[in-house]
């Protein structure tokens, strides 16, 4: 990490929104200079002029350059710190954005979709089918919100507006909020899922959450519908398969993939029971990737190390 304070000038900024995340930067600290590109196109000259890399990625090239400083856009640092993690001497921060409500409303859009038939009513309207179908109400079903931060908690205060019975687990088996009088440690997690109807997994990536929801819990699901906003290999994504064909689940909403884009040779995509979107439940917003970075770099300057700095051994 850099000696404190660290007031870096040169920066570099690799998003697709990266004109507006510079322009709100400029605006705010005329005194930086700004490099920005699509991530696709930043250059390994970037990285060696650079003193400071936001974005979500690592740039295509993989070389880092002189950067001593990495802000992460995105809710979940993996990419940074997975397979390999980025040298030690480099600091990692991540976004101040809290991405917790969009990413409810995605979630109960798929929790309203598979409980009210939107796609088998959407296939007989094509078909010009009338089809009248049993509705089942969200009333008094049971969740599991397995990771129970920002994003867990946001989640699970939709639900509740619905009177859904909500559960959680998290990595400590405790929570912050009074929201839920339990919340149950990852042990348990096998052993919580065999009468829940929404299995619902907000978990980062990390070396213990890798395929943390694989065989052992998912043949333990009576009908479930699992869904997933974390991070695509939190699941044994090759499972998923079996699993539907097995009734242990009766569908799956995916926003995120062990492999991204889901390759078109996944079985998943034809799958009328799974609901596919492409990593964007929680978009990282102009606002919030450029106010995390100028928190950051305000505390850098001071003297402090930022709140949003990367735990590395626990992964976020």
């Amino acid at each position: 990490m850099p000696s404190l304070p660290f007031s870096p000038t040169r920066v570099v900024i690799a998003a697709d929104s990266h004109a507006g995340i510079a322009s709100f930067i400029r605006e705010r600290r005329p005194d930086l200079e700004i490099r920005g590109s699509s991530p696709s196109d930043v250059s390994a000259a970037d990285m060696e002029w650079g003193e400071v890399y936001v974005g979500f990625r690592r740039p295509p090239h993989g070389t880092l350059g002189h950067i001593q400083w990495v802000h992460c856009t995105g809710a979940g640092v993996d990419a940074w710190l997975y397979p390999e993690p980025i040298d030690p001497d480099i600091l990692l921060t991540r976004t101040s954005e809290s991405f917790g409500p969009a990413i409810a409303e995605w979630v109960m859009a798929r929790v309203l979709a598979f409980s009210q038939e939107l796609t088998a009513l959407a296939a007989a309207q094509r078909e010009r089918r009338w089809a009248p179908l049993d509705l089942q109400r969200l009333v008094g079903s049971k969740a599991l919100i397995v990771g129970f931060g920002d994003v867990g908690r946001s989640i699970a205060h939709y639900l509740q507006a619905f009177d859904v019975e909500v559960a959680a687990v998290s990595r400590s088996g405790q929570s912050d909020s009074s929201m839920l009088r339990v919340v149950h440690s990852v042990d348990a997690l096998p052993h919580l899922v065999d009468d829940v109807r929404w299995l619902i997994i907000t978990l980062p990536l990390t070396h213990e959450t890798r395929h943390l929801i694989g065989r052992d819990v998912l043949s333990r699901c009576a009908g479930a519908v699992l869904i997933n906003t974390g991070r695509g290999a939190v699941i044994d994504e090759s499972v998923l398969p079996e699993a539907l064909a097995a009734g242990w689940l009766a569908g799956a909403a995916l926003d995120v993939f062990e492999s991204e884009p889901l390759p078109p040779s996944s079985p998943l995509w034809a799958d009328p029971r799974v609901m596919i979107s492409p990593h964007i439940s929680g978009k990282t917003t102009v606002a919030g990737a450029g106010e995390g970075f100028l928190e950051c770099l305000g505390a850098l300057e001071r003297g402090v190390l930022p709140r949003w700095a990367v735990d590395r051994a626990r992964g976020y």
